[in-house]
C-alpha cells in the first residue's frame, strides 16, 4: 500500500508544478519536454547499476522506445486538444481512456487473477463515474470543437497506459528490473522530445528563458517517482492494471482536489463532491 501512496503523492505533485507555471512565467510544454533528461539522471542516481542497459529482444526493445515516444505524442496531442475544445473537455477525455487498460486486462489479458466478481463490476461503474463528475463540468460556449483531436486523446491515453501496463509485467524484469525498464522507455522518450524541441524551437513555438528551463528539475523528479512507485503497485497486484488503474486515477483525482481546496483555496463543487464520494466507494469494492 505504501507505494500506491507514494505514486499518488508524487502524481499529485506533478499537478501541483503545472499550477505553479502560470504564476512564474514557465513554458509549459517546453518544461515538460525538458523534463525527461531529468527523469532519466533520477533514475540513474537511484541505481547506478542500470547502465549499460540490457534490452530484451527486438521486438519489446522497440516496443518500449515506441512507448516512450507515446508518452510525448499524446502530451502533445493533449495540448493541441485543449487549444481546440478547452481544458475540462480534454480533461475528460484523458481520464476517461482509462476504460481501455482495465478491459483490456479483464476481456483480454487477465493478469493478476481478475474476475467478474459484483465487487469489480460495481467498483469500476463507481470508478468511471467517480471520474466523470470530478473532471470540469463542459458548457461548451465559445469553443471550436474537434472531435477528431478529441478521439486522438481518449484512444493515446487508453493505449499507452495499456502498453505501459503490459510491457511491465513482460519483461520488466528481463530488462533488469523496474528502474531500467523505465529508463529505457524514458530513453524513448528523450529522443521524441529532441526532435520535438529541434523542429518547435526552429518554428518558434517554445518561450525560451530561464524559468521554464529551471522548471523541468521540479517536473522530472516526481515525473520519475510517480512512475516507478506506480510500476510497484503493479508488481504488487500481480499487474492486475484492472484494479490497480481506477484506484490510482480516483487517488490522483481525489488528492488533487484537497490540494487544490487546501493550498490554492479552489473551490469543490457539489458535482466533485458527487466524484468524490463515489470514488472513495469505488476504492473500498476494489480493494476487497
Amino acid at each position: 500500500m505504501i507505494y500506491f501512496v507514494l505514486s499518488v503523492f508524487f502524481a499529485i505533485l506533478l499537478l501541483v508544478n503545472f499550477r505553479m507555471h502560470a504564476k512564474f512565467g514557465v513554458d509549459t510544454s517546453l518544461t515538460i519536454l525538458l523534463n525527461y533528461p531529468i527523469c532519466f539522471l533520477t533514475g540513474w542516481a537511484v541505481r547506478p547499476n542500470a547502465l549499460p542497459f540490457h534490452w530484451p529482444d527486438m521486438s519489446y526493445s522497440m516496443g518500449m522506445l515506441a512507448l516512450g515516444l507515446g508518452f510525448v505524442v499524446t502530451f502533445l496531442l493533449t495540448g493541441f486538444s485543449t487549444q481546440k475544445n478547452g481544458m475540462a473537455t480534454t480533461s475528460l477525455a484523458n481520464n476517461i481512456s482509462l476504460v481501455i487498460p482495465v478491459l483490456f486486462n479483464l476481456l483480454i489479458w487477465n493478469r493478476g487473477g481478475a474476475d467478474w466478481t459484483w465487487q469489480i463490476i460495481v467498483g469500476l461503474l463507481l470508478a468511471f463515474g467517480a471520474i466523470y463528475f470530478c473532471s470540469p463540468q463542459i458548457d461548451g460556449k465559445g469553443q471550436n470543437k474537434s472531435l477528431t483531436a478529441l478521439l486522438l486523446v481518449f484512444v493515446g491515453y487508453g493505449i499507452t497506459n495499456t502498453a505501459f501496463n503490459f510491457l511491465n509485467a513482460e519483461v520488466a524484469t528481463e530488462a533488469g528490473g523496474t528502474i531500467p525498464f523505465m529508463l529505457m522507455i524514458v530513453a524513448g522518450a528523450i529522443g521524441a522530445s529532441v526532435l520535438e524541441l529541434i523542429r518547435g524551437t526552429i518554428l518558434g513555438k517554445f518561450t525560451w528563458n530561464k524559468a521554464s528551463v529551471i522548471a523541468a528539475l521540479p517536473l522530472g523528479l516526481p515525473n520519475f517517482f510517480s512512475f516507478y512507485f506506480l510500476l510497484k503497485t503493479l508488481d504488487y497486484f500481480g499487474n492486475n492494471g484492472a484494479i490497480v488503474l481506477p484506484i490510482f486515477n480516483i487517488g490522483v483525482i481525489v488528492g488533487s482536489t484537497a490540494v487544490a481546496y487546501l493550498f490554492f483555496k479552489e473551490k469543490i463543487s457539489g458535482r466533485q463532491s458527487i466524484g468524490i464520494s463515489l470514488g472513495c466507494i469505488a476504492i473500498v469494492l476494489l480493494l476487497l
